[in-house]
């Protein structure tokens, strides 16, 4: 899926690395503890989170997630947005919480992380 559809799926606001939005995504991970999503994500795609600080972006790009979606209308300051920048990361921002956002996406047809 591509991310710009996930943004439109979720009504969320890009809000860095706008040029990469036509990039594809193939999984989903919605998680508050990046230390779970440092154990069981796998795959190259989209971190969902209400969790707002810069370790958000650095486990994403450790595991080399292509955008995050901050729930709850969470607005990342300008250190995150920079970080994501430098690291070529999509970050974006929609009202929904996290239970609705993680099923618009899954309906959109983007599945979740496979178990390991």
């Amino acid at each position: 899926m591509k991310i710009e559809k996930v943004a439109a799926l979720t009504d969320a606001k890009i809000l860095a690395c706008k040029e990469a939005a036509g990039e594809e995504v193939f999984s989903a991970c919605g998680s508050d503890m990046m230390s779970d999503v440092l154990a069981f994500v796998k795959e190259q795609g989209l971190l969902l989170t209400g969790l707002l600080n810069p370790q958000v972006v650095r486990t994403a790009e450790m595991m080399d997630m292509r955008a995050i979606l901050f729930v709850r209308n969470k607005q990342p300051n300008e250190e995150i947005l920079a970080l994501a920048e430098q690291f070529g990361i999509v970050v974006m921002s929609t009202p929904l919480h996290m239970f609705e956002a993680c099923g618009r996406v899954y309906e959109g047809g983007l599945k979740g992380v496979k178990p390991i």
